[in-house]
């Protein structure tokens, strides 16, 4: 199995650059404040923010975003590998002796829904988490990986840096100053090794000629909207490529992320280049997305959202499609009273219309990517979906329903006792995330396989908050 590499950037460009190159990354925006980010690394080496040159600045950016990603799974290893309480797993295709016997005994409309088994009395065992845990693959035990890479660019005209203008008229001043003008722009890159915590660091730069361009031009390429959220307000793979008469140094590196610096820190961190690749040339982004329920075409995820590790369907011995190639799990979190200790309320997900079963209620989660537990992997997606930090959290214990090529595992947790989660949509999988009475949950429309499970696993929730 190839090294996992974590990419600490929302960019779609840095992200198509390493997927041409033979490695699809799982997305983690770091979200860091990088003006605090920059004045306190100037306070730090005792120096007005002014005097850091651009590479140290790429440098500074690309470290902080790498760490506070680093961090984030860190925290997401901590709560993993602090779980406690009982693991059961279900295997409803043995519920009647073969997996198409079960599906024959539904009626026709419930074979059309995803994982309902209403009805059907399924063969379970348990045992402690713990043991689950310490037989799983994740991130704890992995020694070399995954990788985390942050990346940061800025241009650097007239001894002058530019990061991204964000509005029209910066975007204009900084056009009209450089036509017919030579500038460099300088990318800084930060690659941690999870699994040992060693860090490489280095920056590229290239130099860029641009042409002559008009008054006309730069207002007409001002309205496509490309030059307002990219470093130096021009890019090479798009609109503003042809502006750019020539280029000395690494073209990768305008784009954000530089492929022959990358392999290089890898190299230091004595990773092969070649172990990260996890994709193949035939390997390719779906045109069209299918319902997982009745195979049908259906309208497509927002441009976005982009293929991870472990995305991808798994033809299942049910007789159906499911989500996740490594498996799939999400975070079935509650809140107790404090006084009497009771559950009181669940985050739930208002799906987004375009996901399976979209519009329903479910819980926050997803694909468990390449290198993760399912635990972990259920942490990672509720933090990307819903905003449930791991770190104010306890997982108490787990449901895995298990079809043999595929499973989907329901983690339980309750808030730390003093913490508080701030549930919202972190993305666009979701029209909405709310805490929801635990009485009212039956009442909303629920994906299938949750309103299929959800009595056993109200009674649990209610069971483990008694102790």
């Amino acid at each position: 199995m190839s090294i996992p590499l974590i990419l600490a950037s929302k960019s779609k460009p840095r992200r198509d650059v390493l997927f041409s190159a033979g490695i699809c990354p799982t997305i983690r925006v770091s979200d860091v404040d990088e003006p605090a980010a920059l004045e306190r690394a100037a306070a730090k080496m005792g120096f007005p923010l002014e005097d850091i040159d651009i590479k140290q600045r790429v440098m500074i950016l690309a470290s902080a975003k790498a760490e506070a990603v680093h961090r984030a799974y860190r925290d997401v290893a901590a709560t993993a590998a602090a779980a406690r309480g009982e693991r059961v797993v279900g295997f409803p295709l043995k519920a009647a002796g073969a997996a198409g016997s079960v599906v024959d005994e539904m009626d026709a409309d419930a074979a059309m829904k995803t994982r309902d088994f209403s009805g059907v009395s399924i063969p379970m065992t348990s045992g402690p988490i713990a043991d689950a845990i310490e037989g799983e693959r994740g991130l704890t035990r992995a020694k070399t990986g995954p990788l985390i890479l942050g990346c940061d660019s800025m241009f650097l005209l007239d001894g002058e840096c530019y990061g991204k203008p964000h509005s029209a008229d910066v975007a204009r001043e900084r056009l009209r100053a450089m036509r017919g003008a030579t500038g460099e722009l300088w990318t800084g890159h930060c690659l941690i090794d999870f699994a040992t915590g060693r860090v490489a660091r280095g920056a590229s730069k290239a130099t860029l000629h641009f042409c002559e361009y008009s008054d006309t031009d730069i207002e007409r390429y001002i309205a496509t909207g490309e030059p307002l959220e990219v470093a130096g307000s021009f890019t090479l793979e798009g609109f503003g490529g042809a502006f750019i008469d020539s280029i000395e140094g690494d073209p990768h590196g305008i784009i954000g992320l530089s492929l022959p610096l990358v392999r290089r820190l890898a190299a230091q961190l004595g990773v092969e280049w070649t172990d990260l690749w996890n994709v193949t040339r035939e390997d390719q982004d779906p045109t069209v997305a299918y319902d997982s329920q009745t195979g049908a075409a259906k309208p497509l995820p927002p441009k976005e959202n982009v293929h991870q590790p472990g995305d991808g369907w798994v033809e299942c011995a049910c007789g159906r499609r499911h989500w996740g190639l490594n498996g799939a799990s999400g975070v079935l979190l509650a809140r107790r009273d404090d006084r009497t200790g009771e559950v009181t309320h669940v985050v739930m997900q208002h799906r987004a219309v375009w996901s399976a079963e979209g519009g329903t209620w479910g819980i926050p989660g997803g694909a468990t990517a390449d290198g993760e537990s399912p635990i972990e992997g259920a942490l990672r997606e509720s933090y990307e979906e819903a905003n449930i930090t791991p770190e104010d959290i306890d997982v108490v214990g787990s449901y895995c329903e298990d079809h043999g090529p595929w499973a989907y595992t329901t983690v339980f947790a309750f808030e730390k006792p003093g913490h508080r989660v701030e549930p919202k949509a972190n993305d666009d999988e979701s029209m909405e995330i709310e805490w929801v009475p635990i009485d009212e949950v039956p009442n909303r429309r629920l994906l299938t396989a949750m309103r299929t499970d959800w009595p056993n696993f109200a009674e649990r929730l209610r069971r483990l908050a008694r102790g």
